[in-house]
């Protein structure tokens, strides 16, 4: 199935993280969103990103290997949703894009596809307008985590 996806991670402690060839970056505690599609086998995707057990390929390895999921958000839809809702978490008073091109190198819309937030209350918020947009794009949003 083809569709997008957003995983929510928690990082305690600042690290210092080096992300691929993007370079090492000082992450700070707080909530990082990771947007991002699979054109085939979305659910194939979100398991690999859970395992704590897998090479480090993709920008949001290498800060997942760092960080807890806290939230898997996912839709179903041969539309693809990571760019609009990358946006909307952006919106979001106190939102920071903490690496540029992360997890977005191919992408012409976005400057990145990770968006930071200190608070679990921002986290909240960013999620009721992703479900609101979702619902009236009459996309299948759906929390599996």
């Amino acid at each position: 199935m083809k569709g997008s996806y957003a995983l929510v991670l928690q990082l305690t402690d600042s690290a210092e993280i080096t992300i691929g060839r993007l370079g090492t970056y000082r992450f700070n505690p707080g909530y990082y969103l990771y947007f991002g599609s699979a054109l085939n086998g979305l659910e194939r995707r979100i398991d690999r990103h859970l395992r704590s057990e897998k090479t480090l390929y993709w920008h949001i390895d290498f800060l997942s290997h760092v960080a807890t999921v806290r939230e898997v958000w996912r839709t179903y839809s041969l539309e693809n949703a990571e760019c609009c809702w990358t946006e909307l978490a952006k919106t979001c008073t106190g939102a920071s894009t903490p690496v540029l091109k992360f997890g977005s190198s191919d992408c012409i819309f976005c400057k990145s596809h990770l968006i930071m937030v200190t608070y679990k209350t921002q986290v909240n918020l960013i999620r009721r307008r992703i479900q609101k947009y979702s619902r009236r794009s009459g996309l299948d949003y759906r929390e599996i985590l």
